[in-house]
């Protein structure tokens, strides 16, 4: 496939330059969403609508254990279920009662697959007759691989339970001196508490987060209402938010890092007219805390291959820590969702008079590869499949996926994301105390092998 080019009109010295290569995803599948959803909306259930391999990866990459009795399960299509022998809404409701009588959930979430998407199942057709019916609300979210990359998957749930969020109902008079504010994005409840607390020191209330613990507290919507992200995934969550429900959209850098942190309060604080106190000592004294991670990888170079929508920000906070990008892959790239963010890219990159990196959207992997192989990063961040190659090139890498599960959010979690960039690096360090230069040790018939070819 021909390689397409994106450009900001002439690539010049004073602007960030992007590309876009052959348009697929190489990016873990977006129905890994569930993972994460099923924890923080503690009365859902997730219903899996795909084949066996939906399944199978589901329990191993996971690491779903049968005695956990986690609140997610799989409705397995099989050959009835494609060649349209059997019923799909007789199938459906018989397991969804089974959900019902087992859990008793406050809602059931339907997650589509590429099956269901393949064989044209009509989820939202279905699902409103049998909530009808079984007396329990059915959310369908179409988390496939064909369209979404991997964190899209929440994107796709968030966006469908925007719909079923309250409108905004007249309350008494409250001492709030701004419009009522709410934040989207699933993160853990003691990240949620940190962001808040962090607002609430800035005369900031937030009247309530998407998704909320509990589907029967989800937070009320309508005009007048502003809402915010703390995730740069969730772009059509934010469209629907605008388009769907009117609220209108605070458009901040992510609060990934101090300096991500400090610029997403920083504009929440303008948005609502007020002054800002405390954030520059605040983050003037994570950033001292930080040195001796900063010091370790001061001048390192890293590549992201592309996974998780999250390398932009966590690109500008590692270039803030000194370190040089080489490239930013990205799966997917909303300009107009990640427009401050890319603007403090920018502006990171000169204040610390490095070369703007190169962001390839969509990007070819072999094509990347071969760019690893020129540029030979100190480490590079990848998804798992070419984790274990690059390493036995002498790459170092660093799984994507685990910044996705980590906690990264706020000031106090920047350490967190500084300690997995580093143990690759360290690993390296503490090898040479065995003697070893290398993490992947070759024998003698495969060295000379190597030169040989070499």
């Amino acid at each position: 496939m021909s390689q397409v080019k994106e450009v900001n009109s002439e690539p010049t010295s004073n602007s960030l330059t992007f590309e876009c290569e052959t348009g697929n995803y190489h990016t873990f599948c977006p129905i890994s969403c569930v993972a994460w959803l099923y924890q923080k909306i503690e009365d859902s259930f997730f219903l899996v609508i795909g084949t066996k391999t939906c399944g199978y990866f589901l329990q191993n990459a996971l690491g779903v254990m049968i005695f956990a009795e986690p609140r997610y399960a799989m409705a397995e299509l099989e050959e009835g279920d494609i060649s349209a022998q059997l019923n799909d809404y007789n199938e459906l409701k018989r397991l969804c009662l089974e959900i019902k009588a087992d859990r008793n959930p406050s809602v059931i979430v339907w997650i589509g697959t590429c099956t269901t998407e393949i064989i044209k199942m009509d989820l939202e057709g279905i699902a409103p007759k049998l909530e009808a019916e079984i007396k329990v609300p059915i959310v369908v979210a179409r988390a496939n691989g064909l369209d979404y990359a991997f964190t899209q998957g929440e994107d796709t749930v968030l966006a469908s339970m925007v719909h079923r969020c309250p409108g905004v109902t007249p309350k008494k008079t409250q001492e709030q001196n701004h419009p009522p504010l709410v934040l989207f994005g699933s993160v853990p409840n003691t990240v949620v508490t940190h962001l808040t607390q962090e607002l609430k020191k800035q005369n900031i209330r937030v009247t309530g987060w998407l998704p909320s613990p509990s589907y029967k507290d989800l937070p009320e919507l309508g005009e007048g209402v502003y809402v915010c992200a703390v995730n740069p995934f969730l772009s059509r969550t934010a469209t629907t938010l605008m388009r769907r429900r009117k609220c209108k959209l605070i458009n901040a850098p992510f609060p990934i890092g101090p300096d991500g942190t400090r610029a997403w309060i920083e504009t929440i604080c303008s948005t609502f007219s007020i002054e800002p106190v405390g954030l520059e000592e605040r983050e003037s004294k994570i950033w001292e805390s930080l040195s001796e991670y900063t010091q370790l990888i001061k001048g390192k170079s890293v590549f992201f291959m592309g996974d998780n929508l999250l390398e932009i920000s966590l690109a500008r906070f590692l270039i803030k820590c000194g370190m040089i990008v080489y490239e930013i892959g990205i799966p997917y790239m909303d300009k107009r969702f990640q427009a401050s963010e890319l603007a403090l890219l920018q502006q990171t990159c000169q204040e610390q008079k490095i070369p703007f990196p190169r962001i390839v959207e969509k990007p070819d992997n072999y094509n990347q590869i071969q760019r690893i192989k020129e540029l030979r990063p100190d480490l590079t961040i990848t998804g798992m499949a070419h984790a274990n190659p690059l390493e036995a090139r002498g790459i170092n890498t660093k799984w994507s996926v685990e910044f996705t599960f980590a906690q990264i959010h706020g000031f106090s979690n920047a350490r967190d994301i500084l300690e997995l960039v580093t143990r690759p690096l360290r690993r390296n360090e503490n090898l040479k105390s065995f003697g070893w230069e290398k993490f992947i040790q070759l024998d003698d018939k495969k060295q000379k092998a190597k030169s040989t070819v070499n």
